[in-house]
């Protein structure tokens, strides 16, 4: 299923059945067509099922309700959207990196920084490559951001799965 919007990420639609990949896309800004309504409409036709997570709390709760295979975790997530003031917001994307390490078997994981200081990148690029991510992309804005991810998100499932979904089912 391809969860709907972030604030509502109960609502799905039915998907054929067959070969899928299970991708957990956290997102955590506010742009008119964000890279994170793109990405599904591009890899559903290939079997890859995307659950969109607007908070920690969403994401927390796609991983207890179905098996992630690759999480793309945005560091700028909200750890609630009803959350308070705007430090405690960015917590998030951190503590949602650090559920995923400790699950007894980690997905792949693709870490989407925030904008910031040279300093506050170097940091978090430090935590994310220590909590096991496979990559650290910066927010997709363009085609050419959305390709570059496409090819992480490529090169996470040839590494991770030699290029057939969990299971062992070709996605070609």
């Amino acid at each position: 299923m391809v969860s709907g919007h972030p604030d509502n990420p109960a609502s799905s639609q039915p998907c054929a059945a067959g070969p899928r990949l299970n991708l957990l896309l956290s997102y955590a800004g506010w742009h008119p067509d964000p890279w994170v309504d793109r990405l599904p409409r591009l890899l559903e036709p290939m079997g890859v099922i995307s659950h969109r997570a607007g908070s920690g709390k969403q994401a927390q709760d796609v991983i207890k309700s179905v098996p992630i295979h690759i999480a793309v975790v945005d560091l700028g997530l909200p750890l609630d959207v009803a959350a308070g003031p705007a430090p405690e917001l960015e917590e998030g994307g951190a503590r949602l990196l650090e559920l995923l390490h400790r699950m007894t078997t980690p997905p792949p994981t693709v870490v989407v920084k925030r904008a910031r200081s040279a300093r506050d990148d170097h940091r978090e690029m430090a935590q994310a490559l220590r909590l096991g991510a496979f990559a650290v992309v910066d927010r997709p804005h363009d085609a050419n951001d959305l390709n570059v991810l496409l090819e992480v998100l490529r090169r996470c499932l040839c590494r991770f799965y030699q290029g057939r979904w969990p299971g062992g089912v070709s996605p070609t």
